[in-house]
């Protein structure tokens, strides 16, 4: 059976993809398969995504709907962020995760999935909740699953390296433990591992400034270590690598919630009362016992906003004008929020020579950030290589991060990627052939005394598959 290594390289655009700032992964490229038409989930957060990539589902399955978010199944009225140990709270109460993951499907195969990630605790733990029943391992700076993994690695490898301006300390400890502890002794049939640049730079620094630049060549040299090593221990391993996300500039810092209670809303554990959840480029909202006038009136007020961009509402709540379905962008499920509103952005070039500006709930003018549904977000990065793939090839058919699971269970001859929403990618894998999608844009407005709300949502599919493309709005007076 085929090794599997997934490298994931946590907000990598594409476009930083050149031999000047990645010569490794560039010329890793150039030898595999580039999927030019890469998408997130939406929201464009890391933990979502991550929960995405080994579920093969669409966040309303698999329940995760952002970093910060609200369960109600756990907690009705307080937003929360998805790091742990807080999950592992959850976890006592009820499902962190409504779908299987990678881990369980290897594991009645007596496979195991290890994952090491340098990135949130959050992140790491998403990749397998239940690693100390279904086997297999989680292994993070802060802790690791099972438990008695930490000492035993901290003991052999030592302290993990504090926090530094880049993460290239901790990069270079986790592919120490990915080649000579994971891939050389445990051997699992998936590993993967998780370097926490760009993502951390840009978001302290902005999208390819001097420090990020310097991370994303820090993570580059720990991609060529992982292969120098691959290619000696002569395995017959693909190799995967794929971003959780693409990358705006924040134009301006808007605090959301702020205006909210200003405006009357009070808290959500009150009546007509709304939970705000801020997440980078889009806030999710919570109407306190999931009222429609509560959620009517909400959608109203940022409708009229400047920084509105485009909203969804929950199935659940039922049609509120000027919205498009939460289930158009796969956000609908037992945990969706009762609105979502991605920010307004644009294709501004930063001073740094990239595309894409917009609002944020957070961090800082002319920092990095993601979460919003601009283009310039939901296109991130796939890239793979081995004996299953073809080579020399760009592939120009939509895929996702929901894609990864479904491919990797393939890869082994395993069973259950015909329940997920993601796709076995079967057009990039030796003897593939081009496969045709489709391409819609959804359209909403409202009107109001003084002007109209327009939105549009753009979406691509491909055999059932659903990827959103990109989606904005904007309120025009008069």
């Amino acid at each position: 059976m085929r090794n599997i290594l997934i490298v994931a390289f946590d907000g990598l655009q594409p476009a930083q993809v050149t031999p000047a700032l990645m010569p490794n992964l560039a010329s890793f490229v150039a030898e595999g398969v580039a999927f030019d038409h890469h998408h997130p989930v939406y929201p464009s957060v890391t933990r979502i995504n991550a929960a995405s990539m080994v579920t093969g589902r669409n966040p309303g399955a698999h329940g995760i709907a952002a970093n910060i978010l609200v369960m109600r199944d756990y907690d009705p009225h307080t937003a929360f962020s998805a790091l742990e140990p807080t999950l592992a709270k959850v976890a006592l109460k009820t499902k962190v995760l409504l779908a299987p993951t990678l881990a369980e499907h290897l594991q009645p195969h007596g496979l195991e999935y290890v994952a090491i990630s340098t990135g949130t605790s959050g992140n790491a733990y998403l990749h397998s909740p239940h690693a100390e029943r279904v086997g297999g391992a989680t292994i993070h700076p802060e802790f690791g699953l099972p438990n008695e993994l930490q000492e035993y690695l901290v003991g052999r490898f030592g302290e993990w390296p504090p926090e530094g301006v880049t993460n290239g300390d901790k990069l270079v400890r986790a592919v120490d433990i990915m080649t000579e502890y994971v891939l050389a002794e445990r051997k699992p049939a998936v590993s993967l591992v998780w370097f926490s640049e760009p993502d951390k730079s840009q978001h302290a620094h902005g999208v390819c400034t001097e420090v990020s630049t310097r991370a994303l060549r820090e993570a580059d040299e720990q991609f060529g270590r992982l292969l120098s090593w691959i290619d000696a221990a002569g395995t017959d391993t693909d190799v995967i690598v794929i971003s959780d996300h693409g990358y705006s500039t924040i134009s301006e810092v808007i605090d959301v919630e702020g205006l909210l209670r200003s405006e009357g809303f009070p808290l959500g554990d009150q009546p007509g009362g709304v939970t705000v959840a801020g997440n980078g480029g889009s806030v999710l909202f919570y109407a306190h016992d999931r009222d429609a006038a509560t959620v009517d009136t909400l959608a109203g007020f940022l409708m009229q906003q400047r920084w509105c961009g485009s909203l969804v509402a929950s199935d659940a709540i039922g049609q509120i004008e000027g919205t498009l379905p939460a289930s158009l962008v796969g956000i609908e499920g037992p945990r969706a929020p009762d609105l979502a509103m991605s920010f307004q952005w644009n294709s501004h070039v930063s001073p740094s020579g990239y595309a894409g500006y917009a609002f944020s709930a957070g961090g800082a003018p002319e920092l990095g950030q993601h979460g919003s549904m601009s283009r310039h977000e939901m296109r991130n990065s796939l890239f793979a290589r081995g004996g299953s793939f073809q080579s020399g090839i760009r592939v120009a058919s939509p895929t996702g991060n929901t894609d990864l699971a479904p491919t990797v269970l393939h890869l082994l001859g395993l069973d259950g990627g015909e329940t997920m929403h993601g796709r076995v990618l079967h057009e990039a894998l030796a003897g593939g052939n081009h496969i045709d999608w489709e391409t819609h844009e959804h359209r909403a407005e409202r009107r109001f005394g003084g002007g109209t709300y327009r939105q549009h949502i753009t979406v691509s599919l491909v055999d059932g598959t659903t990827y959103v493309d990109e989606g904005n709005g904007a309120y025009e007076a008069g």
